[in-house]
């Protein structure tokens, strides 16, 4: 059935013949739930539309009546009115009403008018004013707001497709009609200027001046007020002669969809609605022409696109916008005045004119576009200028809407959530215009993500990508980007050559620097994750002075980004800037410099995180994270021996404080492979740490470096790095003499840096605790962590302190003190909360989870391991993996589910636990579970003494 409301009610099923609904009551009952066509209209608001301010007694009885009524009137197999707990609902799709057909086509008309469409505009708006029979509502009189609202719109839809008429050539029947109109409604400015401009049009000036005249005297008599200035502005038009060609566009008509970019298109209606001046700026490619035709399109008023970037010559700007106004310097009979200035012309004709003005591409004419939008801009009051530029105007009272690449999903993402983003929505619907069948699937879900991360979601280079798919398949795409400049070369041939490859746009930013800015740029390829202003400024070795002001034009024409106190470059800028920096024989110099910066930097560092510091410290190596591994990576592939071995030992601690050991583990291999079987010529510290690093990821064959001992008796230096101790340990095991072993070790590590350290002292304090716990000496174990864990707090450094406080945690477990296990357990936490490493916490999870387990608290030790399984197997920590299940086997077998028990055994032991003393350890402890397992599970099965 179809319903209408727009003039009489009525319901219209689908072969045409009309279903009579009875009364004037019931036809008003009708339309105030098809006012609401699928959603609950409560009682009391129809009673309110039906019976007014004054309902009858019984007013809901009535009602019911009339809901039953009605149904009885619909036919049998079309029964849509449905009684809700809150009210009634017209269970009907909205498109089944004219009045919310009516609104969506005259929506989709508005759109297609501000687009330039004027066909399409003037027929959507004819079907969506063929929808009205009469007045709306016509039936329902206690509905006279929502009638109202209707009517208004129908009369702006009117309006918006006089307004396409006129864009396609006025006729008389045009001005006819438009006469009708402004009698019926002769306060509506916008009818009376579109018949100004019909008859200027037919070449009736003389009555469309009348009509202004007209229209000033009714504006005073009745309301007391003069013209609007959009009705001056086409006064002053008419007056001159400068009414545009009713069939020019105001604004170019887009070929495809706008995709994303929604908030910012929010924050430039925002800025316009307020400010004279709004600038968008950002790297070639990143969509500013677009957003700016979209956000004039949304725009109240009339709007104009001045495109600049085919101006060779600053002096030639004011020309272009004359010419986009369509307007001449002279009159047709007469030349121009001597000493009158195309600025002069553009003044007088924008003086009184509402208008937008979109400058787009002022980037190369700069100075001059600024110059004219100042001048235009203090003489026209009514004018507005939007501007898009790879740099700000520089003028007072700009506002920018920096723009740069469209969201991008994270790593991880699936494929149903992919299209969520506007990076991957923008490639879906380009990719199906060039191979219609294409959809993000799991299978190619990882290539679209390479795609649009790799691009950086740069629209137009999106969208080049997304036209290889006409004859690559997606995979090839994303495997073809490291040559990202020969893949995305084929671009459409209707838009400006500077778009239609990748190279030529950045070329066309490229051609605008400086020779210092072209220095600065190529140089800053060799960041990786952007760069400081102190390590660019050292890493790019010029003058302060060059430097700063290089970097600061860089940043202001949109070639480099500047965020957080980071400078970084868009990934297709900085390949393009990776190719100038090749070309000019500078790549190894800066790769080395970069790496002599971030050897220094990690060192540093690393001094810094066994101290009060240490979380500030993290969080800069966090974020220098991408330098520093491609310093170390570059060093290892150039043969940099030294520098490379040097970086795997400044970086060991951070490496393990952040639980990047699997990572860091692979990183030190590849230097292995460099440094060979045996420690080169001073390289004893770097050696070890290289050999232990890599034994944590369980690497085949390594060299051996011997015990602890050996490796402290070779340094002939005080460590850099005195993690070296913690580490060999973990790797190697502790020394076979317990404590003692341990002491006599502190005291050769002691005669290299001098007893006053106390980092050094309290981690021997730590490892003589933890060897006496283990040899049962708990007293002595006491004493020995309580100096430990006063000598990590002296130094303010967490981890140090929470793995002690995790080793008293588990002594006060053993000597059956429950509550100071578990004061110091929540301490620790505490800690590896605030130090954020998920492996510290999957093994504070795991300690804690043995500490309940031998306490008897299954339920609580069991959600500690799964918490800790959980967080080990997100690290990569297979060791922690493995122990977290054994923990989890044991509260299975103190349950009695041996089954249960040994599935876990059985899967920990299958989690690459070989290479390194943790993992070893480890793999003795669940071997010795699965024995235990075995006995019990030997003993349930014999038979009892009676034979049962």
């Amino acid at each position: 059935m179809r319903f209408r409301i727009l003039g009489p009610t009525q319901v219209v099923l689908a072969d045409g013949r009309e279903v009579p609904v009875g009364g004037p009551r019931l036809r008003a009952l009708l339309a105030l739930l098809l006012l609401d066509a699928g959603r609950v209209v409560s009682a009391e608001r129809l009673i309110d539309g039906l019976y007014g301010e004054h309902p009858p007694r019984g007013a809901v009885n009535a009602l019911q009546s009339q809901v039953s009524r009605l149904r009885q009137a619909l036919p049998a197999d079309h029964d849509p009115v449905e009684l809700h707990p809150a009210g009634y609902r017209l269970a009907v799709a909205p498109d089944e009403v004219d009045a919310y057909r009516f609104e969506r086509l005259a929506e989709a008309g508005r759109r297609a008018l501000a687009d330039g469409d004027w066909h399409r505009a003037a027929t959507v708006l004819r079907e969506a004013l063929e929808l009205w029979r009469g007045p709306a509502l016509a039936d329902a009189t206690g509905a006279a707001a929502q009638a109202a609202r209707l009517d208004e719109l129908r009369l702006t839809a009117v309006e918006d497709r006089v307004e396409a008429d006129l864009a396609l050539g006025a006729d008389g029947a045009l001005v006819a009609e438009l006469r009708e109109r402004v009698v019926a409604h002769p306060l509506r400015e916008r009818l009376r200027g579109q018949l100004m401009r019909a008859l200027t049009a037919l070449g009736r000036p003389a009555e469309a001046l009348a009509e202004f005249e007209e229209a000033r005297h009714t504006l005073a008599e009745q309301l007391g007020v003069d013209p609007s200035a959009e009705l001056a502005a086409v006064h002053v038009a008419v007056l001159r002669g400068a009414e545009r060609p009713s069939a020019e566009a105001t604004l170019p008509g887009q070929l495809t969809t706008f995709v994303g970019r929604e908030e910012e298109l929010k924050r430039v209606g925002e800025l316009l609605g307020g400010r004279r001046l709004v600038t968008l700026t950002g790297p070639g490619g990143a969509g500013k022409t677009r957003l700016a035709i979209e956000a004039a399109g949304r725009a109240d008023g009339e709007a104009r696109l001045v495109e600049l970037a085919g101006v060779a010559d600053g002096s030639d700007v004011p020309q272009a916008v004359l010419s986009a106004l369509g307007l001449r310097d002279a009159g047709l009979r007469a030349p121009a005045e001597p000493g009158r200035q195309t600025v002069d012309r553009l003044v007088e004709a924008l003086a009184e004119r509402r208008l937008l003005l979109v400058l787009d591409n002022c980037e190369h004419v700069l100075v001059d576009a600024a110059r004219l939008a100042a001048r235009l801009l203090s003489a026209c009051p009514a004018l507005r200028v939007l501007a898009t530029s790879r740099e700000s105007l520089g003028l007072a009272g700009e506002a920018l809407c920096p723009l740069s690449g469209l969201a991008v999903p994270p790593l991880g993402t699936s494929a149903l959530a992919a299209d969520d983003y506007a990076a991957v929505g923008l490639f879906v619907q380009r990719a199906v215009d060039a191979a219609p069948d294409f959809t993000v699937t799991p299978a190619n879900v990882e290539e679209v993500l390479r795609i649009c991360r790799s691009l950086d979601g740069l629209p137009l280079a999106i969208e080049l990508a997304a036209a290889r798919l006409r004859a690559l398949p997606v995979a090839e795409v994303a495997a073809r980007l490291d040559d990202r400049f020969r893949l995305l070369s084929t671009g459409s041939r209707a838009v400006p050559p500077r778009h239609r490859t990748l190279r030529a746009v950045v070329e066309w930013s490229w051609d605008l620097l400086d020779d210092a800015e072209r220095k600065v740029a190529r140089r800053l390829t060799v960041f990786a994750g952007g760069a400081t202003l102190e390590a660019a400024g050292r890493v790019c070795d010029l003058p302060t002075a060059e430097f700063v002001d290089a970097l600061t034009g860089l940043v202001d024409k949109s070639f480099v980004e500047m965020a957080g106190g980071r400078y970084r470059m868009l990934e297709t800028v900085r390949a393009f800037c990776a190719e100038r920096l090749a070309e000019a024989g500078e790549a190894d110099r800066l790769r080395r410099a970069h790496t002599a910066y971030f050897l220094e930097f990690a060192w540093a560092a690393s001094d810094h995180l066994r101290c009060a510091e240490q979380l500030h410290w993290l969080r800069r190596l966090d974020a220098e994270r991408d330098n520093l591994h491609a310093a170390l990576r570059r060093a290892t592939a150039a043969g940099d021996a030294s520098d490379a071995a040097g970086m795997v030992a400044a970086l060991s601690f951070y490496w393990w404080l952040r639980g990047m050991r699997g990572e860091g583990a692979r990183l030190a291999a590849d230097v292995l492979d460099l440094l060979g079987t045996e420690a080169p010529p001073g390289l004893s510290e770097e050696f070890a740490l290289c050999v232990y690093n890599a034994s944590l990821a369980g690497s085949g064959h390594l060299p051996s470096v011997g015990t602890q001992s050996s490796v402290i008796r070779s340094l002939d230096r005080p460590p850099r790095q005195p993690f070296l101790l913690y580490l060999s340990g973990i790797s190697t095991g502790p020394p076979a003499g317990g404590a003692d072993d341990v002491d006599e070790l502190l005291g050769e590590l002691r005669r290299l840096v001098g007893p006053g350290d106390e980092w050094v002292n309290a981690l021997g304090a730590m490892g003589s605790g933890s060897a006496l716990m283990w040899s049962n000496d708990w007293d002595r174990a006491g004493t020995a962590l309580a100096t430990a864990l006063d000598g990590f707090r002296s130094t303010g450094d967490r981890w140090g302190t929470m793995i002690t406080l995790g080793a008293l945690g588990e002594l006060a477990a053993w000597q059956g003190d429950p509550e100071a296990a578990a004061a110091h357990m929540d301490e620790a936490m505490g800690l590896v909360e605030a130090l954020g490493s998920a492996v510290d916490q999957a093994d504070m999870l795991r300690t804690r989870g043995e500490i309940r387990l031998r306490a008897g608290d299954l339920a609580a030790a069991h959600d500690d391991f799964a918490g800790a399984l959980l967080l080990a197997q997100r690290s990569g920590a297979p060791e922690f993996v493995a122990s977290a299940r054994l923990g989890l086997a044991q509260v299975a077998r103190g349950r009695g589910d041996l089954a249960e028990a040994r599935r876990l055994c059985e899967e920990a032991l299958a989690g690459g636990l070989t290479g390194w003393y943790v993992g070893e350890a480890a793999r003795a402890e669940i071997i010795l579970a699965l024995a235990e397992i075995t006995k019990a599970e030997q003993a349930g099965a014999r038979p009892s003494a009676d034979g049962a």
